[in-house]
């Protein structure tokens, strides 16, 4: 039960982090005149779910994305998806089960159960089918877009779906959730300049991790993106103290010596915390994958 409360832990204190997200992204000023909001339901595991489309009110419409919620109980982020609007890029957010005027139930205790994980994961596949039967996007490329927890859900989500262009994620761990919980706890989810490896870590450790039967499988994304065949982009902070992040970028250029396309970006003086600072990077990547795809080159 010790080993499980901490993984609980992690959650909230993951959950702090994404409300500094949210904080820090209210800086962006969007004017409604810039945008045209279409508010959307959709039905996963015979649960509504509701959210919204945020497109550009005016110029051409590049590609879509779902966006795919960090740990929390979060609603759609609307500044979020209005910064991809701003850059051509139609956004799908939406209120995770149990949050907003979305259905169901919030899973705390559990959150990042196989259960919680393959049911999130089904509630982003539901998402992507709405822009791919929306009249201005059913001709888009369409991905997938997240943060932190995201990188668990979204790998699993595009390998069950057969519409994911393209997946990017700021901060998401390339690991075992046991092996991000062996991490943040050593670290206690702090960032730093000089962030340990996920060696020292482990090796600190006392007693053997044992990873908790009733949560059921421990989630590893390197098994979901190994069987895809689409573009990637991981967007790292060096001081990220929340995952272990030279762990998860060796594990992406194992994939890539498999052919695979996994782009990454190390920005050295950003931690956990660094979607506001770079999410040009990620929207201009976007851009230059999804072109890439209709020019065919």
């Amino acid at each position: 039960m010790d080993r499980y409360q901490s993984i609980i832990r992690r959650s909230q204190s993951h959950e702090k982090t994404f409300l500094l997200f949210l904080f820090l992204l209210v800086s962006f000023d969007a004017h409604s005149a810039d945008f045209h909001v279409e508010e959307v339901e959709f039905t996963s595991h015979k649960t509504q779910l509701s959210g919204s489309i945020v497109f550009p009110a005016s110029g051409e419409i590049k590609s879509a994305v779902v966006f795919v919620h960090g740990s929390g109980k979060q609603a759609r982020s609307m500044n979020i998806a209005k910064r991809f609007a701003s850059s051509g890029i139609a956004a799908l957010v939406y209120d995770k089960r149990g949050a907003g005027k979305s259905g169901g139930v919030y899973e705390e205790q559990q959150s990042v159960s196989e259960k919680n994980i393959n049911l999130l994961a089904d509630d982003a596949v539901a998402a992507l089918s709405v822009l791919r039967k929306h009249q201005k996007t059913k001709h888009l490329p369409i991905g997938l877009a997240g943060i932190s927890q995201a990188g668990w859900i979204i790998p699993l989500a595009a390998e069950r779906s057969k519409n994911a262009s393209f997946i990017a994620l700021w901060s998401a761990p390339v690991c075992k959730v046991s092996e991000e919980d062996i991490y943040s706890k050593y670290t206690g989810d702090k960032d730093a300049a000089n962030v340990p490896s996920y060696e020292v870590a482990l090796n600190s450790r006392t007693q053997k991790y044992i990873w908790p039967d009733f949560l059921g499988k421990d989630t590893d994304p390197s098994e979901n993106l190994a069987k895809l065949s689409i573009p990637g982009l991981w967007v790292f902070g060096a001081n990220d103290g929340s995952i272990p992040v030279a762990l998860s970028m060796q594990r992406l250029r194992e994939l890539n010596r498999q052919g695979h396309k996994y782009d990454n970006v190390l920005f050295s003086s950003l931690g956990h915390n660094n979607m506001p600072e770079t999410f040009a990077t990620v929207t201009d990547w976007i851009i230059r994958v999804t072109q890439r795809e209709k020019t065919g080159r």
